[in-house]
């Protein structure tokens, strides 16, 4: 069951994500070939030198403890050069460590940033100085590319411009985290460890795959993947979906190329219609002859706007039927046009639908240079009982609608539709991905672009698709029960993948284990360190 506070918390911020879309195609194919070597511990040990060099740029003594500011390139420019934006080209960090060590040993925790979290000072009043003063722990905190001292200019707050911008994001993460650990070993500090919440913890699990050696890691309040969090969780709320479809069907690359290029340890992402296929497949033909009907369209337009002045208006109440097509001939037959108020309106009453034969589906799709729904015959005109079957078979020439449009909506649970393909093609004999998203989807073109959100969330973020930390069993895991945020529901078990870790639960979700178990986090921390010091210090 989602928290009610996780619910009505996202509901009153105002921070959106994605504002500007998926990000470019070719950086997204360049992004999932990188995956494939940063999540092998092997080859992304080999992407950060031993001696990368950190500069300490200040020194703070605060009585009992020392906090050191340091800064460095990050390594991420050197292996993906243009996809991170010059403000977050340098990595920045505070050590926070204590003048006198309780034993030999100098355990240091590196700390990773959740959304939102700008800056270092509430990870270091929340979690690194009581952690310090009840565990004798220090910690670095590291600032996140995009955010705080790294964030771009035209960045409003945490709102990142493009989905491929997160796994910019994490890519730095995992090698500025080594760097880190091996300048932290190089002044003499450990055993070591990493933690974050939300997704700083995700983050943080990332990272733990990249280091060859025992590692204390904790992450909080998240889970296997990202992709349920922005598909299932009530952050999805906050995303632009129908921008993001719009920009999936206008460039075939995302969905021929892309969506065959991912993996998913979850499986494989059914489609439940052809029409879309085909437009994809004729694109940019596909679009030319669209704006082509779009100018035929014109002395149509005005001819129906004669014929509405001269309906009586005792007929016009008994109508509203949306038709087929619109054609010349047709609107001598016009009883009533409505005309919605804005174009998101027109569209929600022209979504996807699926015929009763339980054939393919029609369509209904805006792009953002003019109003596709007209140009493709869903206008809201009635067509009239002496219309030549020529005039009807016209529809059938139209580039999106192939198919006759029978009802306004879908009309069974999606998963019970029967799909007319998979993506990726390659994944025919892994298992079926079932979930329910977190907003309503009405049509199947918005719903594939949310199994393919689901997908490159899946790709970039599964631990699936990563290495095993050196040892599984220092891992300790807090999760929310009823966490809305990061749901795991249908998830791959994290459990699983990392055989050996532990999981603590704790009967509430997110939003108040955020706000009232920093406790609880600090104590994982300590039991982990513990778990490192018994098997590799004792």
């Amino acid at each position: 069951m989602v928290s009610r506070v996780d619910q009505i918390y996202r509901s009153i911020l105002l921070t959106k994500f994605f504002v500007r879309g998926w990000g470019k195609p070719e950086n997204l194919r360049r992004l999932f070939a990188f995956r494939k070597i940063i999540s092998n511990r092997e080859t992304c040990q080999q992407l950060v030198d031993k001696n990368h060099p950190i500069t300490i740029t200040k020194e703070v003594d605060n009585g009992d403890h020392i906090i050191w500011e340091a800064e460095f390139m990050s390594p991420f420019v050197d292996h993906l050069p243009g996809l991170l934006p010059k403000e977050s080209e340098k990595a920045a960090f505070q050590l926070v460590f204590p003048k006198v060590w309780r034993t030999h040993l100098k355990p240091t925790c590196l700390h990773l940033a959740g959304t939102g979290d700008h800056g270092f000072w509430r990870r270091k009043m929340l979690m690194v100085k009581p952690l310090l003063d009840e565990s004798g722990i220090a910690s670095a905190i590291l600032e996140n590319p995009f955010y705080g001292c790294r964030k771009p200019k035209d960045q409003l707050r945490s709102s990142l411009h493009n989905v491929s911008d997160l796994f910019v994001m994490g890519g730095c993460l995992i090698l500025e985290s080594l760097a880190i650990f091996h300048w932290l070993e190089r002044m003499g500090f450990g055993p070591l460890g990493i933690t974050g919440i939300s997704m700083g913890g995700h983050m943080a699990s990332a990272a733990a795959i990249g280091w060859h050696k025992p590692l204390a890691v904790v992450p909080c309040l998240s889970w296997t993947t990202a992709s349920q969090c922005f598909t299932q969780g009530v952050l999805s709320g906050a995303i632009n979906w129908e921008m993001l479809k719009n920009q999936y069907f206008s460039n075939e690359v995302f969905r021929e190329d892309l969506f065959n290029m991912i993996q998913s340890p979850e499986g494989h992402f059914p489609v439940y219609h052809e029409v879309g296929l085909k437009f994809a497949r004729d694109f940019p033909g596909s679009l030319s002859h669209v704006e082509r009907l779009m100018e035929d369209q014109g002395q149509e337009r005005k001819s129906a706007k004669v014929c509405e002045n001269s309906i009586d208006k005792n007929e016009k109440n008994n109508s509203g039927v949306i038709s087929d097509s619109i054609d010349a001939q047709s609107t001598r037959n016009i009883s009533k046009m409505e005309r919605p108020d804005t174009i998101s309106q027109y569209y929600a009453n022209t979504v996807h639908s699926v015929a009763s034969s339980g054939g393919p589906l029609s369509i209904s799709l805006s792009l953002p240079r003019f109003n596709i729904l007209q140009t493709l015959g869903f206008s809201k005109l009635k067509i009239g009982k002496g219309q030549s079957s020529q005039d009807k078979s016209s529809v059938s020439n139209n580039v999106l609608v192939g198919f006759r449009n029978t009802k306004s909506k879908i009309s069974k649970p999606i998963h019970e539709l029967t799909p007319v393909g998979i993506r990726p093609k390659k994944s025919m004999n892994t298992r079926t991905v079932k979930f329910e998203p977190y907003m309503q989807v009405k049509d199947t073109l918005t719903w594939e672009a949310v199994q393919f959100m689901r997908g490159v969330m899946d790709e970039c973020t599964h631990l699936g698709n990563f290495s095993v930390p050196v040892d599984p069993s220092l891992v300790i895991i807090v999760a929310a029960e009823n966490d809305g945020y990061m749901p795991r529901d249908g998830i791959i078990p994290l459990t699983e993948i990392w055989p050996g870790s532990e999981v603590r639960t704790l009967r509430t979700g997110h939003v108040t284990a955020y706000l009232f178990n920093h406790q609880v986090f600090r104590k994982a921390i300590k039991d982990s360190f513990d778990k490192v010091i018994t098997k590799y210090y004792s």
